[in-house]
């Protein structure tokens, strides 16, 4: 009988151990640059980014965390406030981030996890937007300082504007089409609602100034709903949808 219940009592504890693990995420990596240095995370909530916890990195640039969720959430990982990595962890998994510590956005690498490989998606097609946008500035910059130093014409800078501002409105486009299909084809995901508040430029690639725009909203809320019903992003984008849909109707 003792015997017995020694095994019993070592069973419990290992499914106690396995549930917790069930429950539990890991992020852990390495990232160049970064010895010595600290990282922090923080839960993306309804409400806005809320601390989560400090990360030291050894001496070889590792980090590694372990973290209980309440429920499914979105997470940024940061060193600064304009370099991050957005993860969509799920309880269970073991995530590995790479890439640069002082530019993380540019850089980072996932794996281990599908959602949070959606968003590292996401963000390398904006990254990619963003490189363009930085290269229409340049040129501008460039041929203003050119007419200013009298090595150009204002006809051939105002002709050079013309293929710029071409090239802007092609990629803002590109980027509004990808975050269409990505909430088309992600529905039921949190990483759609990343897609939907993605701006250019510092314009919402999905605006809200557009009446049209309530159809990508009720998609988002839609998938949620029959995915998660219960999760707090949910229940605070169903509201964020009703107070939309009145300023909607009113215009």
């Amino acid at each position: 009988m003792k015997k017995i219940g020694l095994i019993s009592l070592v069973c419990l504890v290992c499914l106690s151990i396995a549930g917790c693990k069930r429950d539990t995420f890991t992020i852990s990596g390495t990232l160049a640059g970064a010895a010595g240095h600290t990282l922090w995370i923080e839960e993306l909530t309804p409400d806005g980014p809320l601390f989560i916890d400090s990360i030291p990195v050894d001496s070889k640039g590792r980090f590694s965390i372990k973290y209980k969720p309440p429920y499914r959430s979105l997470y940024n990982l940061h060193t600064t406030e304009d370099n991050y990595a957005v993860l969509l962890p799920d309880a269970g998994e073991h995530i590995k981030v790479g890439g640069n510590y002082d530019n993380l956005s540019m850089t980072y690498t996932v794996s281990g996890s599908p959602e949070s490989i959606l968003l590292w998606q996401l963000q390398q097609f904006t990254n990619d937007g963003g490189r363009v946008l930085n290269d229409l500035v340049d040129t501008t910059l460039y041929y203003q300082q050119l007419l200013d130093e009298g090595k150009v014409s204002i006809e051939t800078v105002y002709d050079m504007k013309d293929k710029t501002d071409s090239i802007y409105h092609i990629t803002f486009s590109e980027q509004q089409d990808y975050m269409c299909r990505f909430i088309e084809e992600n529905q039921g995901s949190l990483s759609t609602l990343i897609a939907l508040y993605k701006p250019f430029n510092n314009r919402l690639l999905i605006d809200t100034r557009d009446p049209n725009c309530i159809d990508w909203y009720d998609m988002v809320l839609e998938g949620l709903e029959a995915q998660m019903p219960d999760n707090p992003h949910t229940i605070h984008f169903k509201n964020t949808v009703e107070h939309l849909r009145s300023a909607v109707s009113r215009q």
